[in-house]
C-alpha cells in the first residue's frame, strides 16, 4: 500500500485540528459559557514535557543504555497528568453544574481531537534515526 505524501497528511491533520477547535468553540458559544475554552490551553501544552524530556535525554551514546529513563518517564507522567485534566476538568464542571452535560461531551470530543491531531502530527513527522 502506497503512503499519502505529506501535503494529504498535513491537510488531513489541519481538516481534524479545526474540527476539533470548532467542538470546542461551539462548547462555549452555544451555550453562552466560556469556561470549557481552557482545555484548548491544556492540550495544547499536554506534549510538551514529553517532548522536553525526550530531548533532554537525547541518549546519543551506545554504551549509555538505560542512563536517560527517569527523565523520560517523568516527561510521559506530566503529559498523562496534563491529558488526564484536560479530560477531567469539563466533568467537573458539569458535575459542579457551572456547565452543561452537551458542552462537556462537545468539549471532551474537541480536546480529543486537537490533542491527538498534535500527537499524530508528531508521529507522522519524526525523524526515525534507524542505523
Amino acid at each position: 500500500m502506497p503512503s499519502a505524501n505529506p501535503l494529504s497528511k498535513i491537510i488531513v491533520l489541519a481538516s481534524v485540528l479545526a474540527a476539533g477547535f470548532l467542538l470546542i468553540i461551539l462548547s462555549c458559544a452555544l451555550f453562552n459559557n466560556w469556561l470549557p475554552l481552557i482545555v484548548v490551553g491544556v492540550f495544547l501544552i499536554a506534549p510538551l514535557p514529553n517532548a522536553i524530556c525526550e530531548r533532554y535525554a537525547n541518549n546519543d551514546d551506545f554504551m549509555s543504555e538505560g542512563s536517560g529513563n527517569a527523565v523520560v518517564d517523568f516527561g510521559r507522567y506530566i503529559t498523562g497528568f496534563f491529558v488526564v485534566t484536560g479530560l477531567a476538568l469539563p466533568v467537573a464542571l458539569a458535575h459542579s453544574r457551572v456547565i452543561g452535560v452537551p458542552a462537556m461531551i462537545m468539549s471532551i470530543a474537541g480536546g480529543l481531537l486537537v490533542y491527538g491531531t498534535i500527537i499524530t502530527f508528531t508521529l507522522f513527522f519524526s525523524e526515525s534515526e534507524e542505523f
